[in-house]
């Protein structure tokens, strides 16, 4: 046999391997719900949106229901600045005044929206986008944060504009879509109780529709490996009093504090796991989940 032949039918035992170890996965979570909190820069690389868009389908498939939520910063931020509209941002969230809510709309319901959707669709699955004024699906409040005065030890009250938080998440919209070929993809906007237009943290929507929907995987796609120690070395596998401990002892810092935070609120409740994965690495979704070994961070009850 030729040494490319060879190296084919090596090929070929691997993929049948990763076959038979997916299996009981595949088993165990057919007809189960998994929220994917899709974002960072894997969205402006057309090559892993492609990536994200075919492990989607499989998923869906395969008889798992999944549902996208997405981010936007970066996009958002480009759209703000090529309008001339300053922000900032407090506690990494972005203060949205009456003219930014208009563009931080446009952008995550229409354009990203409908480029997930469109690159679903092009994969082969059957998507469909929403926001969380569609059904409503998602209904919100202004969200507060308050910040004590060092000098005074006065605390004040920061207005974040229509930042919001949600209130309630409509489940029966997004049940209506497990029951079909239909996958949703779900634009980060809520709406208040006034018809206000709210602003909300992708990572707060994915955990609280993985809450609502008691889901089976929350599964947050990132920037980086997942969560590690204090060494810098990736933890594979994290309880829920070890996610506590390693925020308690500042060992988490930074952005991953509230990623991890959603995490732990969501497996408390009733998200059977979490996963905090790097999306700039391709099929990270289905090695982690389909996988022995996977990629990175799994949080369970313990």
């Amino acid at each position: 046999m030729s040494g490319s032949r060879i190296g084919e039918t090596k090929h070929w035992l691997r993929t049948a391997a990763t076959l038979a170890e997916a299996l009981p996965y595949l088993r165990r979570f057919s007809g189960k719900t998994f929220v994917i909190k899709y974002g960072g820069h894997a969205m402006g690389d057309a090559r892993l949106t492609e990536s994200f868009a075919n492990d989607v389908v499989l998923i869906k498939q395969v008889g798992i229901n999944p549902v996208v939520v997405h981010g936007g910063g970066p996009q958002i931020a480009e759209m703000l600045e090529r309008f001339k509209i300053k922000s900032s941002f407090v506690d990494g969230l972005r203060v949205t005044d009456e003219d930014s809510v208009e563009i931080v709309e446009m952008v995550l319901s229409g354009r990203i929206n409908k480029h997930i959707v469109t690159s679903i669709n092009a994969a082969g699955g059957h998507a469909i986008g929403l926001s969380g004024k569609d059904g409503p699906l998602i209904e919100a409040r202004k969200l507060t944060r308050t910040k004590r005065d060092p000098d005074s030890n006065i605390e004040k009250v920061l207005d974040l504009g229509f930042v919001g938080e949600p209130t309630r998440i409509n489940a029966n919209v997004l049940n209506i879509f497990a029951e079909s070929d239909l996958i949703p993809v779900v634009a980060p906007i809520g709406i208040g109780a006034g018809g206000e237009t709210f602003n909300i943290n992708a990572d707060t929507v994915a955990g609280a529709v993985a809450q609502a929907l008691a889901a089976a995987k929350l599964v947050m796609l990132t920037d980086v490996a997942g969560v590690v120690d204090g060494d810098g070395s990736l933890l594979s596998r994290i309880t829920l009093s070890e996610g506590r401990a390693l925020i308690a002892k500042g060992v988490i810092t930074g952005g991953m504090i509230p990623k991890l935070e959603t995490c732990l609120a969501a497996v408390e409740a009733n998200t059977e796991a979490a996963h905090i994965l790097d999306g700039r690495v391709p099929h990270t979704l289905l090695l982690e989940v389909f996988t022995k070994h996977g990629t990175g961070t799994m949080i369970e009850a313990g």
